[in-house]
This record gives C-alpha cells, sequence and structure tokens, in this order.
C-alpha cells in the first residue's frame, strides 16, 4: 500500500470533510444525490424538505469540501455526488494515517 504525504494540510482536509459529514441532514442528502445522481437544488428542497436557506447551508458546506459538485443550467443549480472524493476519503490510504505500518 502507498504511503500518502502528512502534513498539516493534509489533516486539516480530512479534518474539515469529516466535519461536513458529522451532519445527519448531509448525509443524507449525500445518500439522496448517491443513489439520484444529478438533481436540481428545487428537487432536492422537497426530497429533504427543507426550505431553500436551510438546503443552501448545507449543500455549501459539503461543496466546501468538494463533496459534491454544482453545475448551473439556467436559472437552476444541480447538484451532484463527487464520487472521487467520496472514494478517496473512504480509501485505504486515508487507513495509512493511522498504522504503524501499511
Amino acid at each position: 500500500m502507498k504511503t500518502i504525504a502528512v502534513n498539516e494540510y493534509t489533516f486539516e482536509h480530512y479534518a474539515n470533510a469529516f466535519k461536513a459529514l458529522a451532519d445527519s441532514k448531509r448525509l443524507k442528502l449525500l445518500n439522496e444525490l448517491c443513489s439520484r445522481g444529478q438533481v436540481c437544488v428545487c428537487d432536492l428542497c422537497e426530497i429533504m424538505e427543507m426550505t431553500q436557506s436551510k438546503l443552501s447551508y448545507h449543500l455549501k458546506i459539503l461543496l466546501d469540501v468538494d463533496l459534491i459538485t454544482q453545475e448551473k443550467k439556467g436559472k437552476w443549480n444541480y447538484y451532484e455526488l463527487n464520487q472521487m472524493q467520496v472514494n478517496h476519503l473512504l480509501s485505504p490510504e486515508l487507513c495509512c494515517l493511522f498504522r504503524p505500518t501499511c
């Protein structure tokens, strides 16, 4: 297994990503995006049973740590799970930070 470079940025990146995941609404949101693919914000409001302002707050947090992507189509924003970033976050490489040898 390959070793990843460890520095303050690495720890900060993971800390921020895990903070973003430490909320049941955001976990549900990620799950919905995973199962539905790209979804319009207007549909997400209905799916998540949230106002657009509350939903936007949670979407911004997930966008800031790159767990989702945003695409503007006309006047609507569409969101999608960033599968590559999720896979990286859940990868064996992260586990190497907490094992004496990999």
